[in-house]
């Protein structure tokens, strides 16, 4: 329709200006959801390990203060496998905007990149940004009840006594449950045959069974075995005795040396915000601080550590290196990604 003195110049800007006004709304409403304060939906927190295990316990834990701080559902995606890997793969490839993060463990980050090398599909390194740590794992070697082994020299001398005729099951090759069985080998001189699992809470369910001799995990899933005899944890990887649990020997009082005490903390996607990293690293280490979860941890085998997110970083560095001469002078390669 043509309007009387209104020339076409004027008629095309109008109706540039009418589109402008009416995409205005959305354009505002983009920016509105764009500069929403985070959280604004849940978050998705992974655990490399199926349920059942110390990772979960760890997970939900850490999960339920995030929650609590955030005001947002925090929901534990329990993706099992591949020594860790599968679980950190997973993370490694998601957004970097603070709604997933992962308990980083030191199978996915250390012992099994050190082992694997690129046949995993991440680098421990570059593809995470680091939060915080938040427990340190001693891991047991715990027996079947069936097995006439009492403590470690028992163990030690029945194994000499029948090389390669004692199970050992771990959660997986290249986990820090197999390295830590690989290590008292490599101190010992005595033959075990490893038996992979896809996750620690099925090696218990055989173990109990007598389907295998010996089992290299952490303690959480293992003490209520070990109370009503079930199973007989002989000795943890940790320097020294636990405080939570003084009757039980450190390995290394038998086996001079030995030393297998992991690590899970929470990680994100690299790239993830500095500030959404900072907050989550606060929160945690506020909420790991309290006496109500120290003492949490404590009963379930585990020992609470926290780190600015720059430390745990560092860590991971170092441990790298370390798990590295381990494999190194253990003699264990991989040919295929379990």
């Amino acid at each position: 329709m043509r309007i009387p003195g209104v020339t076409g110049n004027q008629r095309r800007h109008a109706g540039f200006a009418i589109a402008l006004t009416m995409a205005m709304p959305v354009a505002a409403s983009a920016q509105v959801s764009a500069q929403a304060p985070y959280p604004n939906r849940p978050i998705r927190l992974i655990v490399p390990y199926p349920p059942g295990a110390g990772t979960d316990f760890t997970g939900r834990e850490v999960g339920a203060q995030f929650s609590k701080a955030l005001g947002q559902q925090v929901v534990v995606d329990n993706r099992g496998g591949a020594a860790a890997t599968i679980g950190h793969a997973l993370a490694a490839k998601s957004a970097p905007d603070g709604y997933t993060l992962l308990l980083g463990t030191t199978g996915g980050l250390v012992s099994g990149p050190a082992l694997m090398g690129t046949k995993i599909r991440y680098d421990p390194l570059k593809d995470f940004a680091t939060i915080g740590l938040a427990t340190y794992v001693p891991y047991a070697i715990v027996v079947t009840a069936s097995l006439p082994a009492n403590n470690i020299k028992e163990l030690i001398d029945l194994a000499r006594a029948s090389p390669r005729k004692l199970n050992v099951a771990s959660p997986g090759v290249g986990t820090p449950n197999h390295l830590g069985a690989a290590q008292l080998m490599t101190l010992t001189g005595i033959e075990l045959v490893h038996v992979p699992y896809k996750g620690g809470a099925l090696a218990v369910t055989d173990l109990i069974a007598g389907n295998v001799q010996v089992l290299v995990t952490g303690l959480l899933q293992l003490l209520p075995h070990h109370r009503t005899g079930r199973l007989r944890i002989l000795g943890v990887g940790h320097p020294q005795r636990l405080k939570a649990y003084p009757d039980i020997p450190a390995i290394a009082e038998t086996v001079p040396g030995y030393y297998n005490t992991g690590w899970w903390g929470i990680v994100a996607p690299a790239g993830t915000p500095r500030a959404i990293v900072d907050r989550l690293n606060g929160i945690m280490n506020k909420a790991l601080a309290t006496p109500e979860v120290l003492q949490r941890f404590e009963k379930n085998g585990l020992e609470v550590a926290t780190t600015t997110p720059q430390g745990f970083h560092d860590m991971i560095v170092t441990d790298l290196q370390m798990w590295k001469k381990l494999i190194k002078d253990a003699k264990i390669s991989v040919d295929v990604l379990p």
